[in-house]
């Protein structure tokens, strides 16, 4: 009995033995595992913000090029700031072929003829405090840290993304409600344009009523000049109607941008800040506010100058700027744009001119009014062979017509998302 005792004592302490050295290599196991994930931790995490140091970086030699120093600083009631920059130290000023340049003096007018002088004044936000900025300087809305983070990437910030325009524009997420003429040579293009502040539901998404000058062909070699009202979240950071302009050169690829985000737009008006925020704007069943814009070729020198209301000129897009547009558009669109992102999976309910559609009319629907084009002798001519076009008229429509008081005008716009536009 004893040995049997002893046998089955031996046996059992083998077991436990077994078990408690499979338990360490478990153990063991374990640990290896968890050194492992704290080692790879570690490498992200030291990583990262080198990472995170490196795109700072970017961005302050950003900021350090494109915010000028300033004269005098104006804080705007909507929270922006407001430099006021001597006109020769504009970002234009930074372009290889204008450095050491200044600003051209204003191009003579005398000869237009067939234009209307019914419009109303241009306000924005931060000048109704009665602030100004001197002679001599440009209003220049400040560029923020916060305003470059929100975009994708630094290199990407200020410019839009890629994207066909016209007939094939249901492209790339961008809808539109337009009209527009081509087929002849274009000098410039008018309007008045009905202001509102649409709901934009994306942060990534955007909202814009604007007159586009077009030339080229619809692929790389594609020249635009753009200006109008937007309303971006991710450019400004919030939803205020905004007074913005854009070109590129190359089909929005590396050349280009909106405002003075870049070389390009000479500003040679100290009243106005390009990118700032438009007051009053329209409301549904209430008053209607709209601005005056033109686009038009100076026909001495070949710049394209922006004019605001009745003869307010705000600066000029250089003609070497274009290869295209360098003697004329060849395409004139006017009309509301919106990103439809499809973030939750369904129609954006981002809003186009007043968010209501064309139908509704006057002080529900957004328009445009007293459409017009330029001819090569500086003439304000109706327009002949207009096209309408709703990619997605189920979410943005339009309507066109024309009497003696508004001329060529049309109503727009629409919901974004609604039963018939799920």
């Amino acid at each position: 009995m004893a040995s049997s005792s002893s046998s089955f004592s031996s046996s059992t302490t083998s077991t436990i033995t077994s078990k408690f050295i499979g338990l360490l290599l478990l153990l063991s196991l374990q640990i290896d595992l968890l050194l492992g994930s704290a080692i790879h931790l570690k490498n992200q995490t030291s990583f990262r913000p080198n990472r995170d140091i490196q795109k700072l970086r970017r961005v302050e030699a950003y900021l350090n090029r494109i915010n000028k120093p300033s004269i005098k600083t104006i804080h705007s009631p909507d929270g922006d700031v407001i430099e006021c920059v001597p006109s020769h130290l504009q970002p234009a000023f930074d372009h290889p072929q204008l450095q050491g340049q200044k600003p051209l003096d204003s191009p003579d007018r005398s000869s237009r003829r067939n234009e209307t002088t019914n419009e109303e004044s241009f306000n924005q936000l931060w000048s109704m405090s009665g602030e100004s900025c001197p002679l001599g300087s440009i209003p220049m809305r400040k560029t923020t840290k916060n305003d470059v983070l929100r975009a994708n990437s630094v290199r990407r910030f200020g410019r839009k993304l890629r994207r066909p325009i016209r007939r094939d524009s249901s492209g790339g997420g961008h809808e539109h409600a337009v009209v527009f003429v081509n087929g002849e040579q274009y000098y410039g293009a008018k309007a008045s344009i009905n202001v509102w502040a649409p709901r934009v539901t994306d942060a990534y998404e955007f909202s814009l009523s604007q007159i586009w000058l077009i030339s080229g062909s619809f692929g790389h070699d594609l020249n635009t000049i753009e200006a109008g009202w937007q309303v971006s979240p991710e450019l400004y950071g919030d939803n205020y109607p905004r007074f913005f302009t854009y070109w590129t050169t190359d089909a929005y690829q590396a050349t280009g941008c909106y405002n003075l985000l870049c070389s390009g737009f000479v500003q040679t008006n100290n009243k106005i800040a390009i990118g700032a925020a438009i007051s009053p704007r329209s409301s549904y069943n209430g008053r209607q506010f709209d601005i005056g814009l033109m686009i038009w070729k100076d026909p001495k020198h070949g710049h394209w100058w922006l004019e605001l209301g009745n003869g307010l000129l705000v600066g000029y897009w250089p003609a070497f700027l274009f290869s295209h547009l360098r003697s004329h558009a060849s395409m004139v669109q006017f009309g509301g744009e919106v990103v439809n992102s499809r973030s939750s999976g369904a129609h954006t309910g981002t809003q186009m001119g007043s968010g209501h559609f064309a139908d509704e009319g006057f002080e529900k629907a957004a328009y445009f009014r007293n459409l017009q084009v330029v001819d090569w002798d500086n003439n304000l001519l109706p327009l002949k062979n207009l096209h309408v076009l709703a990619d997605h008229p189920a979410c943005y429509d339009i309507r066109q017509g024309k009497n003696n008081v508004w001329g060529t005008y049309f109503y727009y716009g629409g919901p974004g998302r609604n039963p018939r536009c799920p």
